[in-house]
């Protein structure tokens, strides 16, 4: 289904070498309250490397309908615009992807503790980790957002 596109042009879109079909804008890193908030994009009719949530997190998607999908590729859940999920830390590794559409989401990961996500091969074996350093230097090195100040 399509959906209302999100207004993003003033979001700098990034990618991650290795990682297809995702772009991200770190939001904030909150490295007190352990608390990561980053925007993803994710292509249409496409998925992402298979991975498992070390942290708990929220999601609200804001366009399009996220797909969810098992290890064994088969489709588990279908997440509308609008949806508001809240998750444990280490569920059933998965991928993700958009439907007919890119797919923003809004992913808040809390009670971090060194690793927020395990990046997997197929055979659900960890090749990289990405925790609150990692999305620290991704924020650091990000583009700065235009500003809405009026002085």
């Amino acid at each position: 289904m399509t959906t209302q596109p999100f207004d993003s042009r003033n979001v700098h879109w990034n990618k991650i070498d290795g990682i297809d079909h995702l772009a991200y804008h770190v939001l904030a890193v909150d490295e007190a309250k352990r608390i990561v908030d980053i925007l993803f994009k994710f292509d249409a009719n496409a998925k992402i490397a298979l991975h498992r949530h070390k942290a708990d997190y929220i999601t609200l998607v804001l366009q399009g309908e996220l797909r969810i999908y098992r290890a064994d590729h088969t489709l588990k859940e279908i997440r509308p615009v609008g949806r508001y999920v809240a998750g444990a830390a280490d569920g059933e590794p998965h991928t993700e992807g958009g439907g007919d559409q890119d797919v923003i989401a809004y992913f808040s990961n809390r009670n971090v503790g060194t690793t927020i996500y395990e990046i997997l091969d197929e055979g659900s074996n960890v090749i990289a980790t990405f925790g609150i350093a990692e999305f620290k230097a991704l924020l650091d090195a990000q583009a700065p957002q235009p500003s809405t100040a009026v002085v």
